[in-house]
């Protein structure tokens, strides 16, 4: 056989391009450094013993549990389809992945082609049957691992729970234990206890509301956390609504699963539930409630943003009455006098404005096209009577408005705001336009 047929049935070797890509251990953060700095350290050594080319090194501090929430590891995913390099360079096979959805992607590659090699501290695979499937049991193992830690972890916390302790970091009023032969033991914060005590006093003898409560605290109390840093509103209500403080728990939150605390109770169940009786109707999660004019007005005196809050009012004949109060957040001026409006009053001001305010007609007569068809099939399907022919033409854009403002959903007078050309302000319970 002449010697350029033999030339060409011999193959060049692969060049392989290395990523050298470091991880995080499941050590605290410190120790996350300095593991990711020895594993450089050491891979660059076993690269320069074998002469290995690293093409570039990369570090990441994201688990490795879930597939697809590491970003470094999905940018090396993407240069490998690139062709910047075709090999990985890590310290373990547990550092490339611990769940399925990653190490399919890598098989993948491998699979491909685009991916040719892995080299690890004491191991090496490459694209053969042999090695891949090495490489997935290993890659299984650590996923067994972890799945086996969560197991482990939650039967630990139940049984603590059981014994009545508390897992988590103590509530305001109460310090972990630092005795470590007390783990998960709870004790009275003789500095902030006494003063959650009489929060709920107040809210039950004294007739406190929530915000008159936090006014007392920020100053009065000079009240502070152990972080350094004052309770909000929400954070007051969440204190109010804590079983925990009268010895109950439940864990996980919403689980469904109550124990009985071993930790000393700051409060009665008497007054806890007699503080509830009070709160009757309060969401302990206002920040998740939607308003129909939040972050859509700006205070007129100072320029913060506009919020909202909802008060709830018991009367004798067990009625329970809710009213929506709107004033500043007083984010740019911590003592903003704008004060607060009723919801009704606010409509009735926007309503009258309703002849001065620049509306996008445009985006209003879409909308009131589509109120139209909806009222036609509505009549057409369920009353079997054919709606008489209304034209958009016929209808006053301005009278639309107001009837959204004063009858509509909360989710249509926020689009109707939102059509709105005018820059709207609020001050002293009066309504302007800007």
């Amino acid at each position: 056989m002449p010697v350029g047929a033999m030339a060409r049935d011999i193959q060049a070797p692969i060049r392989v391009k290395y990523c050298l890509y470091a991880r995080k251990s499941t050590e605290s953060e410190e120790q996350q450094v300095l593991s990711i700095d020895s594993q450089i350290k050491e891979m660059i050594q076993m690269a320069e013993r074998d002469c290995l080319e690293i093409v570039e090194i990369k570090k990441e501090s994201h688990s490795a549990k879930e597939a697809g929430q590491r970003p470094v590891f999905n940018e090396i995913v993407d240069e490998i389809k690139s062709g910047k390099f075709n090999g990985i360079l890590t310290w373990a096979p547990d550092r490339i992945s611990r769940n399925a959805g990653d190490l399919g992607r890598i098989v993948d590659l491998m699979d491909s082609g685009k991916l040719h090699e892995i080299r690890t501290y004491g191991q090496k695979f490459s694209n053969n049957p042999n090695e891949k499937f090495l490489l997935m049991i290993l890659g299984s193992q650590a996923k067994l691992e972890n799945d086996n830690k969560v197991v482990n972890v939650k039967r630990g916390l139940r049984a603590r729970c059981e014994m009545g302790l508390w897992p988590c970091t103590a509530p305001t009023g109460y310090l972990n234990s630092k005795n470590t032969e007390k783990s998960c033991h709870v004790d009275i914060d003789i500095h902030r206890a006494p003063i959650i005590k009489k929060m709920f006093e107040k809210i039950a003898y004294e007739g406190y509301s929530g915000r008159k409560v936090h006014s007392w605290l920020k100053d009065e109390m000079k009240f502070k956390t152990r972080t350094g840093k004052p309770l909000n509103v929400g954070n007051i209500y969440l204190i109010l609504r804590n079983t925990f403080y009268y010895g109950t728990f439940e864990y996980p939150k919403k689980g469904g699963q109550w124990y009985q605390g071993k930790h000393t109770p700051i409060i009665t169940k008497e007054l806890f539930d007699k503080v509830q009786e009070s709160l009757v109707g309060y969401s302990t999660n206002n920040a998740s409630k939607e308003f129909a004019f939040t972050k859509l007005l700006t205070c007129g005196l100072c320029g913060s943003g506009i919020t909202a809050d909802e008060k709830f009012k018991k009367q004798q004949n067990g009625t329970v009455h809710r009213y929506v109060y709107y004033g500043c957040c007083r984010f740019r001026d911590k003592n903003c006098k704008s004060g607060y409006m009723r919801e009704e009053d606010l409509i009735e001001q926007l309503a009258e404005l309703m002849n001065e305010i620049h509306l996008d007609e445009i985006g209003m007569k879409e909308k009131i096209k589509e109120e139209i068809e909806r009222h036609k099939k509505f009549e057409l399907g369920l009353l079997g009577v054919k709606s008489t022919a209304v034209k958009i033409a016929d209808i006053d854009i301005r009278n639309y408005a107001k009837y959204i403002l004063r009858d509509g959903t909360i989710a249509e007078k926020r689009e109707l705001l939102t059509c709105l050309r005018s820059k709207i302000t609020m001050a002293e319970k009066q309504i302007k336009i800007i």
